[in-house]
């Protein structure tokens, strides 16, 4: 149970984190956005504010944004009974097509047609009599109850979002990865912030009967060259061990103002797999705020750096084993829960920049999909017509949930059969 909650926290945070990058750029580029969701499922709570409806429901499964557009656009169906209210002009200024879902009061219309994006009429027969037909104007800015009790802005052409300019598309859709490699970058920060400091070349502790302590290196020395190879960093000192393939290498350290030399082989580990070459100490940790937020900073650039370059190694050399769907995901997140706080907020940190990079790969149904589209309009300096963006949008669905697919069968097999 701790780990379904674990992931469905870490889950939530980064697609309400990816919506909300869509959602807010949206709103500052004059789109209309009919509903912000947290959660997905039956609605739990719902309220309006500056023209979009903001939902809480029940299944903690991210969210979504629904952006005014033509597949988004109100519709009534003819033959539909709904209840209109007006306002002082005349105007409709709410529908209730919920059929009594969330019953307002008003005057019944049995609607025979009606155009909420251009005209924004409705027409039909008052409270069903035929002989009483009745055309309304409806307000520019007049909201729809629908069936399943939600209450929207009706979304006319002008708020719609292919109605924006190129610019503006373009800001919108990238927004989302954007804001998911923001995410992981403030995560590094703070698992940075929150974690031990940096190592030092300056000894902490030798760890017992190691290669360092069997030489007789001490905790405060302060290793300043191997080989005769100044020595400037801890990292540097795996690096200089690296190049020894196990052979005795000649330790400089800095010890009450005088130099010592030691002649130390160093002990050979496998991590991960990979042969490590150590001297057996911990460096003493810099927990200066400063040495924090650059190595925080660095981690951030390095993981961004791996994740483009495992991108680009996927396409060269195609296989599942390289893909994780949320099944994947749900299992190393249980296994990093269990490892501790900081190791689960880097965890988050790195899988937030490596789905906001894989989204902007240009491939139809992602978000780098939609800016590739977008580019082809600036191009071409003319919107791409509507049915062939559709045959793309579609196409690019069908091809991402035949993806999703065999990534999640392949997880199940990976992780729980196999």
């Amino acid at each position: 149970m701790k780990g379904i909650l674990i992931f469905l926290v870490v889950f939530g945070i980064l697609v309400f984190v990816h919506e909300f990058g869509h959602f807010i750029v949206a709103k500052k580029c004059g789109i209309l956005v009919r509903e912000f969701s947290i959660g997905m499922g039956p609605k739990l709570f719902q309220t309006m504010k500056k023209q979009t409806t903001y939902t809480i429901r029940w299944l903690p499964l991210g969210g979504y944004v629904r952006l005014a557009g033509p597949d988004d656009a109100a519709i009534i169906e003819p033959g539909t009974t709904v209840v209109v209210q007006l306002d002082d002009d005349g105007k409709v200024k709410r529908i209730d097509a919920s059929g009594s879902q969330m019953p307002i009061e008003g005057i019944p219309v049995q609607v025979s047609k009606s155009d909420l994006v251009d005209d924004l009429t409705i027409s039909g027969f008052q409270n069903g009599e035929e002989d009483k037909p009745v055309t309304y104007q409806v307000e520019h800015d007049a909201t729809i109850i629908e069936k399943n009790g939600t209450e929207l802005l009706i979304a006319p052409r002008d708020t719609q979002f292919q109605e924006a300019s190129v610019g503006k598309k373009l800001a919108t859709n990238f927004a989302g990865p954007f804001m998911n490699i923001v995410l992981g970058f403030v995560v590094f920060l703070i698992w940075s912030l929150v974690s031990v400091g940096p190592a030092t070349t300056t000894v902490g502790q030798t760890i017992h009967n190691d290669p360092a302590q069997v030489a007789g290196i001490k905790s405060g020395d302060k290793i300043v060259a191997i080989d005769n190879h100044k020595i400037n960093s801890f990292d540097q000192i795996a690096t200089d061990l690296a190049a020894s393939k196990g052979k005795k290498v000649k330790v400089t350290v800095e010890r009450d103002n005088k130099t010592k030399n030691f002649s130390i082989k160093p002990k050979t580990s496998k991590i991960n797999g990979q042969k490590v070459y150590q001297l057996g100490f911990y460096g003493k940790p810099d927990n200066s705020v400063g040495k924090k937020l650059i190595r925080g900073w660095d981690t951030s650039v390095q993981t961004t750096g791996m994740i483009f370059t495992a991108v680009g190694n996927l396409f060269r050399h195609f296989s599942l084993n390289k893909l994780s769907g949320p099944v994947g995901i749900y299992s190393q997140t249980v296994q990093v829960s269990n490892m501790g706080f900081t190791y689960l907020l880097a965890f988050l940190a790195m899988i937030s920049i490596n789905l906001g990079i894989v989204n902007l790969i240009p491939i139809p149904g992602l978000d780098g999909g939609k800016l590739l589209l977008n580019i082809i309009q600036l191009i071409i300096g003319r919107p791409i017509p509507e049915d062939k963006e559709a045959i793309v949008d579609v196409a690019g669905f069908v091809l991402l949930l035949l993806l999703i697919i065999a990534v999640t069968g392949n997880d199940i097999y990976r992780y729980f059969i196999k």
